[in-house]
C-alpha cells in the first residue's frame, strides 16, 4: 500500500506540474484531493468501519481502488488527462474506510501486550517510506511516465488486498446485528467521545497540535532562506534530518518503551516537539537547526504511537472506528485551517513570532495531557 500511495503522490504531483507548466492552483487542487475526504469522510468511514467486517472492508477497498486507478488508466488513454485527480480523490476516500478497519483488526486479534511493538513496527515502516517513497515515486514517473506510474499504483493496491487474505478470519461473535440507523450510530459515537475524559482530553490535545503544527509546516523554507540564510534546496537537508530521527525514534520505541505507558510518550513527544519549534524558530546557526530536526524527528513516533495506543487501550472494540474518525479530524482539520492562513499571518508578523507561537501552542497542547499521566493503562476489552 505504501509503494501505490507515494507513487502516486509524486507521480500525479510530477505529472500536474508537467501538464499546466507549474499552475499553482492545479497543484494545490492535489492536496485539497488529498485531505478534503479526511473531513468530508473520515467521520462516516469511521462508522461503517464499525459496523462491518475490518477484514473484509479492507481488501474490498484496496480491490476498488485498484479498480478505479485502472479506469483512470484507460480515461488517460481516450479522454482528458485530468482524470488523474480522481486517483487521489477515490483512494483518499476509501482510506477513511480502510484505516479504522486496521485498528479494529489489531484490537480484535492482538492481546494488549503487542500492541506497543505493532504501533512501532508499523510506524518505522510509514517513515522508511518517508525517506525512500518520494525517490521512489519521482524515479518511476521520470523513467516510465505517467501510464506506467498509474500501473504500478493499481498493482500494488492489489497486491495488498491479496496479501490482506491471509489475516485470521473475522471474528463474527464480536460484531454486534444493527438495528440503528446510521446517524444513531453517528451520535452514539460522539456520546462515546465525550463521556470518557481521557478521549476528550486527547482531542483537545490533537487540537492544539494541529493548529501549532499547521502553523509552521509551511514556513520550512523560509526557515532555510531567512533565518539560516542558506539556499532554498537546503530544505531537503532538514527533511533528511527528520527522517532519520524518525526512523531511529521508531526503532527505539519499538525495542525499549513496553513499560512506558503510551500517554506519557505522548506527553514526552508534545514537549520535546514544542520545545525544538521553538528553538528553531530562533535558531541562525544551521547545524542546531539540523541537530533539532532529527531531535524532533526521534520524538515523532513517541507521539505517532502514542496517540494510537491511547485511542487502541481506551476505546471499546465496536467504536474503535467512530473514535479514530472523530478525533483524527481534529487533529487535521486545525492544521489545515492554520495553514491557509500562515502564508497571510507571515506577512504580519516575524517568521520567529510564528514558531514561538507554535511552540506554545504545543504547551497547550501538553497541558490537556497532563491528568492522564498518573492514569493507569486503560485496557477496553474487545
Amino acid at each position: 500500500m505504501q509503494i501505490g500511495i507515494w507513487v502516486r503522490n509524486f507521480a500525479v504531483l510530477l505529472f500536474v506540474m508537467e501538464r499546466t507548466n507549474g499552475n499553482a492552483l492545479a497543484i494545490s487542487m492535489i492536496s485539497v484531493a488529498e485531505f478534503a475526504p479526511m473531513f468530508i469522510f473520515s467521520f462516516i468511514g469511521g462508522t461503517f468501519a464499525d459496523r462491518w467486517r475490518p477484514k473484509r472492508t479492507m481488501i474490498w477497498c484496496d480491490v476498488l481502488s485498484a479498480v478505479s486507478v485502472f479506469a483512470v488508466l484507460i480515461t488517460l488513454v481516450f479522454g482528458t488527462w485530468k482524470a488523474v485527480f480522481f486517483t487521489t480523490i477515490i483512494s483518499a476516500i476509501l482510506s477513511q474506510f480502510s484505516q479504522p478497519s486496521g485498528m479494529k483488526l489489531i484490537k480484535e486479534h492482538l492481546p494488549a501486550e503487542q500492541m506497543q511493538a505493532v504501533m512501532s513496527i508499523y510506524q518505522t515502516i510509514y517513515t522508511v517510506f518517508m525517506i525512500l517513497g518520494p525517490l521512489l515515486g519521482t524515479f518511476v514517473y521520470q523513467k516510465f511516465g505517467i501510464m506506467v506510474s498509474i500501473a504500478v499504483m493499481g498493482l500494488a493496491f492489489l497486491l495488498s488486498a491479496g496479501s490482506l487474505t491471509f489475516l485470521p478470519s473475522d471474528r463474527v461473535n464480536v460484531i454486534p446485528k444493527q438495528g440503528t440507523t446510521l446517524r444513531q450510530e453517528m451520535a452514539a459515537g460522539v456520546r462515546y467521545v465525550l463521556g470518557k475524559k481521557i478521549l476528550t482530553l486527547l482531542g483537545l490535545c490533537f487540537l492544539a497540535a494541529g493548529l501549532g503544527g499547521g502553523l509552521v509546516q509551511p514556513l520550512g523554507i523560509f526557515l532555510v532562506t531567512e533565518r539560516l540564510g542558506l539556499p532554498k534546496e537546503s530544505l531537503q537537508w532538514l527533511m533528511t534530518f527528520s527522517g532519520v530521527g524518525m526512523f531511529l525514534g521508531g526503532v527505539i520505541v519499538m525495542t525499549s518503551a513496553k513499560a512506558i505507558s503510551p500517554q506519557k510518550l505522548l506527553a514526552f513527544g508534545m514537549f520535546i516537539s514544542a520545545i525544538g519549534i521553538a528553538v528553531c524558530g530562533l535558531s541562525t546557526t544551521p547545524w542546531l537547526t539540523y541537530l533539532v530536526y532529527l531531535m524532533m524527528g526521534l520524538v515523532m513516533p513517541c507521539i505517532m504511537i502514542g496517540i494510537n495506543l491511547m485511542i487502541l487501550q481506551n476505546s471499546d472494540s465496536q467504536f474503535i472506528g467512530r473514535v479514530n474518525g472523530i478525533l483524527m479530524p481534529m487533529y487535521t482539520g486545525a492544521m489545515v485551517v492554520t495553514m491557509s492562513v500562515s502564508g497571510l499571518l507571515k506577512e504580519t508578523f516575524s517568521l520567529v513570532a510564528m514558531y514561538e507561537a507554535a511552540g506554545v501552542l504545543y504547551m497547550i497542547g501538553l497541558v490537556f495531557l497532563l491528568p492522564l499521566l498518573h492514569l493507569p493503562k486503560t485496557i477496553s476489552e474487545p
